[in-house]
């Protein structure tokens, strides 16, 4: 496997582990002023963006399910 490839592959992890991570922060409960906090440090620098919300960020706060 070329090096290439394999930072390629790390790319795409780090974007689908971004997406998930914003998801999380859009679903919490949280308010608007702290997702948006989090949704600017998630975009704008992924790496550290994602360790910082994984030590510091919400601690599964998510809203009751709807029952269908």
């Amino acid at each position: 496997m070329q090096l290439d490839y394999i930072w390629i592959l790390l790319a795409v992890v780090l974007l689908i582990v971004e997406l998930w991570a914003i998801n999380v922060v859009l679903r919490s409960t949280g308010g608007w002023e702290t997702k948006g906090l989090w949704l600017i440090i998630l975009i704008f620098v992924p790496l550290f963006g994602l360790i910082a919300w994984a030590l510091f960020g919400p601690k599964r706060e998510m809203p009751e399910q709807r029952k269908s």
